[in-house]
């Protein structure tokens, strides 16, 4: 009867194994849009933020420096964002980066304090991509072609 715990340990392992084994699987890539791309590490220097733009009560976007623009997504909902009189951030090395900085949010009752999960630099067509997606701006439409008349290529009936 030694094997029976033994035995038991085994069908633990193989079970562990298999369910880890489901859980590291990953989806093929979608359509490559900004979406589609894994959370962010980029970081932002804490002295070089200029504006923010918020998006909804957990995506905003960060001006840095001159031109530079990064998406920033919290932890949890920050319910007074949008009304906020002011936000901060606070880290450790003057560096806002994933999972190491906070956004402090002062409502003027108090503030709160929620993690960064993500820091990501955005190129252009990035920000357009998220404006649109949060209904900040909407999407340039194209006018279709039209067609011009040519001469010459009408159709003769035959009889």
């Amino acid at each position: 009867m030694i094997y029976k715990p033994f035995l038991k340990q085994l069908v633990i392992i193989f079970y562990s194994s298999g369910l880890v084994a489901c859980a590291s699987t990953s989806e093929p890539p979608g359509d490559g849009s900004y979406a589609a791309e894994p959370a962010g590490s980029d970081c932002i220097s804490q002295a070089s933020v200029r504006d923010y733009k918020v998006l909804d009560d957990t995506n905003l976007i960060v001006t840095a420096g001159a031109s530079r623009k990064y998406h920033v997504l919290l932890s949890r909902r920050a319910t007074n964002l949008r009304s906020s009189r002011a936000i901060a951030f606070d880290s450790a090395t003057g560096r806002i980066c994933s999972n190491f900085s906070d956004l402090i949010v002062d409502s003027g009752f108090g503030s709160d304090r929620i993690r960064i999960t993500s820091v990501r630099r955005l190129t252009p067509e990035d920000e357009d991509d998220l404006l649109i997606r949060f209904g900040k701006k909407e999407p340039e439409y194209v006018e279709p072609r039209q067609t011009q008349p040519v001469d010459g290529a009408e159709v003769e009936e035959l009889d």
